[in-house]
């Protein structure tokens, strides 16, 4: 044991805690009646539906994160990394080989440990709720995918920086900076063309009302978009979503076909302007340069402490090795990653509040906007009064009230 072994066991169990108490306090602030202001987004048993999806959500977020912790702590004390590690050297690979089984190996164990709180959720709490439309063949196929994706983008990319960080030395750290970040890029320029439409379907809007008001909307403030896509998501659940996703020649907006069976033509165009909005207030280009010097700030941290031999010693480990100190130093970056988190999700409902602004002030009717708004969170079951210090700890949108209430202002 030393002072590598004691930071990250404080961090994971720290993280854990603050976790923990933050569901706490959330599962705390449920009202048995709807706060002002939002009365008639739920009818009566609707809103204790609500309540119940809630409590039963986080009581079983609080089973899967303990189990998570149990593993992980139980594989590391008893020498796990050790022995695996041990079990992978005498294969006679090469250390990029050695360390993509090694790490396959690690993340293989865990997806079958952890699959049965996945169908549990889907074909249980889901269906229990009437979200769940998910058949097992869907589910397995997903899990096929993307075991097939993680196999061949993910392998493809570790095995970059492992040769990096193996073989070229000191300045690994900015080979691998950038070499990860033209590699994001062009995996954010082909998703919407070639990932996402193998798990989801991919149909343009069928020329009418929604598409000529959409349209409409969109040429009214000088965005270009070619099409609009309805996605298939009724295939795995009722919930609705709309986003907007690419960019170049491969930006999309994609409605949720479940999000077009529950909303107006004019509810749906004030959904769409806040996409829109995101993009017009630059939130895609901010989030694209916030990760890239992310990139960076992590890889040199991880330079410095990856010839460490206490980084080894805490794990037990007899060896040294690039694979082994890039995962561990994962786990000794908890604190830093728990910090961005909460600032990344802060820097979000900031760009919340102006894609809604950028929303309400560009279309006819922006009250529109808040009844889009309230029946979103009304479908998909959310909370109406969470927690301060849950949102502010993990929730990437700001309240639905706190919404309302911006958008009331921006109005006037």
């Amino acid at each position: 044991m030393n002072i590598f072994f004691f930071v990250i066991l404080f961090a994971l169990l720290l993280e854990y805690a603050i976790e923990v108490a933050a569901s706490l306090l959330n599962l705390r602030s449920l009202k048995s009646e709807l706060p002002p202001g939002l009365e008639g987004v739920y009818q009566p048993e609707e809103y204790r539906k609500s309540q119940e999806y809630i409590r039963t959500n986080t009581r079983f977020d609080f089973i899967t994160s303990t189990f998570s912790l149990a593993v992980l702590l139980a594989f590391w004390f008893a020498g796990g990394f050790n022995y695996l590690d041990q079990i992978v050297r005498p294969w006679g690979f090469t250390p990029v080989l050695s360390g993509l089984f090694y790490i396959g190996i690690l993340l293989m164990g865990y997806s079958i440990l952890t699959l049965p709180f996945s169908i549990y959720h889907t074909f249980v709490i889901e269906e229990r709720f009437g979200f769940n439309r998910t058949t097992r063949r869907t589910f397995l196929m997903d899990r096929i995918k993307g075991l097939g994706l993680a196999a061949l983008i993910g392998a493809a990319l570790l095995s970059g920086v492992l040769a990096l960080f193996q073989y070229v030395g000191y300045y690994a750290w900015i080979y691998c900076w950038i070499a990860v970040t033209v590699f994001s890029l062009i995996l954010e320029y082909v998703a919407p063309t070639w990932i996402m439409p193998l798990f989801n379907k991919f149909t343009p809007l069928e020329p009418g009302e929604l598409k000529e008001a959409i349209l409409n909307c969109a040429s009214s403030v000088d965005f270009p978009v070619k099409n609009v896509f309805v996605i298939d998501g009724s295939r795995r659940s009722s919930k609705s979503n709309a986003f907007f996703t690419g960019f170049g020649r491969n930006k999309r907006i994609a409605l949720y076909d479940t999000l077009i069976e529950k909303h107006t033509v004019p509810e749906l165009t004030a959904a769409l302007a806040h996409e829109i909005g995101h993009h017009k207030k630059k939130h895609i280009l901010q989030g694209t340069i916030i990760n890239i010097v992310h990139f960076g700030v992590l890889f040199f941290i991880l330079s410095i402490f990856l010839g460490s031999p206490g980084l080894y010693d805490a794990f037990y480990m007899e060896q040294q090795s690039v694979y082994a100190g890039i995962l561990f130093f994962g786990l000794l970056y908890t604190p830093l990653e728990m910090i961005l988190s909460v600032a990344m999700n802060a820097l979000s409902r900031k760009n919340e509040y102006e894609a809604d602004r950028f929303a309400a002030q560009t279309i006819e009717l922006p009250q529109q906007l808040t009844e889009a708004l309230k029946k979103l969170y009304a479908g998909n079951l959310s909370n109406l009064t969470p927690h301060p210090f849950y949102v502010f700890l993990n929730c990437s949108h700001p309240p639905l009230l706190q919404r309302i209430r911006a958008i009331l202002r921006y109005e006037a």
